[in-house]
């Protein structure tokens, strides 16, 4: 078994720039497995099942690549899968501050699982899931900036045909 990197989230709903990263990762780790987050605390448009099937749709044509619900401590969901490396996308300073404090809390945890910054490609640096989201909910054209499934899942969730 190669080496496979752990990319979790909420991806609520998943973004170009998030497929960028994750397919950036397949030319690095052998695998990747896109973690996505059960977290019942956390408030999404998208149910689990919803957020799972629109990656699963993004990603059919990518060998090497699976998607898996998690919940509870990432380090333990990390360990549990039989490596050490978390990946995570970064668009500006701000992300990098919340995700250096997270990847410090994660060494705390579990002193082996190293986390991997991977700046996001610069045609994706001003998007983020909650941005869509809110251009979607007005109408706004969020198409080349989402996956089609996700545009589809937007205007449905929305009411816009």
């Amino acid at each position: 078994m190669g080496k496979m990197v752990i990319y979790p989230g909420s991806f609520d709903p998943i973004t170009n720039g998030h497929l960028s990263i994750l397919r950036r990762a397949l030319t690095i780790f052998d695998s990747v497995t896109t973690a996505v987050a059960s977290d019942p605390g956390k408030k999404t448009l998208f149910s689990l099942e919803e957020r799972m099937e629109m990656i699963r749709e993004s990603i059919r044509n990518d060998d090497n690549v699976s998607v898996e619900p998690f919940s509870g401590l990432l380090v333990d969901y990390v360990a549990s899968k039989k490596t050490n490396i978390i990946l995570r996308g970064i668009r500006a300073l701000s992300d990098f501050e919340y995700e250096f404090q997270l990847s410090l809390m994660n060494r705390k945890l579990n002193r082996n699982i190293q986390t991997i910054f991977m700046m996001t490609d610069y045609r994706w640096f001003y998007i983020s899931s909650s941005i869509i989201k809110e251009a979607a909910s007005l109408g706004g054209t969020i198409s080349g900036l989402v996956p089609e499934i996700v545009c589809e899942k937007l205007k449905e969730k929305f009411g816009f045909q």
